[in-house]
């Protein structure tokens, strides 16, 4: 029976909150607003969520949300260059010169 996953969400910036909670939400993977990421259902990560409810929103996880660890490109099959941007459209203009 797969675990109970929760998608978190952060709906505000960083900056001006106490340096107790931006070290939270960035235990958490979330550095930008409107990042997401799937944790496990655990006490320690309710413990956290509970800590900084203002700044996210926290739903039930569905499938196709990235996991906490996240999906790199390259993981995906995408293909990317050094600096890890997506190179689709250079590929695409190669194959139809």
């Amino acid at each position: 029976m797969p675990s109970r996953k929760l998608k978190v969400t952060l709906t505000r910036s960083l900056i001006g909150l106490k340096p107790g909670h931006v070290r939270t939400l960035q235990a958490l993977g979330l550095r930008r607003i409107r990042a997401t990421v799937v944790h496990d259902d655990t006490p320690v990560i309710r413990g956290m969520i509970a800590r900084v409810p203002y700044a996210v929103r926290v739903e039930p996880a569905e499938s196709d949300v990235p996991q906490a660890e996240g999906r790199t490109p390259q993981a995906e099959g995408r293909r990317v260059d050094a600096a890890g941007r997506n190179r689709r459209d250079q590929t695409t203009k190669e194959q139809s010169v």
